[in-house]
């Protein structure tokens, strides 16, 4: 079961589990749909897999299946990927 973590890495945005602005890789790392758009191509910083959107849990498994209360938070870790950074001089 997703844990459906509350908030964005990079920017700390709430993402309550009904938002369909959350963004997922397959270790559930999580991030806003505008980090993960705009900030970090669409690839997560941690494990450099695919960013995609986050499934909603219906309202009605919510009481038995709750959302994660763990906020991760790593501004220093989100940073654009760029093959720019890797060109010499």
């Amino acid at each position: 079961m997703l844990e459906l973590r509350p908030s964005c890495e990079c920017c700390d945005t709430d993402l309550p589990p009904e938002s369909s602005e959350a963004r997922i890789c397959s270790f559930e790392c999580t991030f806003c749909a505008t980090c993960a758009d705009t900030v970090l191509g669409g690839t997560c910083p941690n494990c450099g897999g695919e960013l995609v959107a986050r499934p909603r849990r219906p309202a009605g498994k919510l009481a038995n299946n709750p959302p994660s209360t763990r906020r991760v938070y790593n501004p220093g870790g989100c940073v654009k990927r760029s093959c720019e950074r890797n060109r010499p001089g």
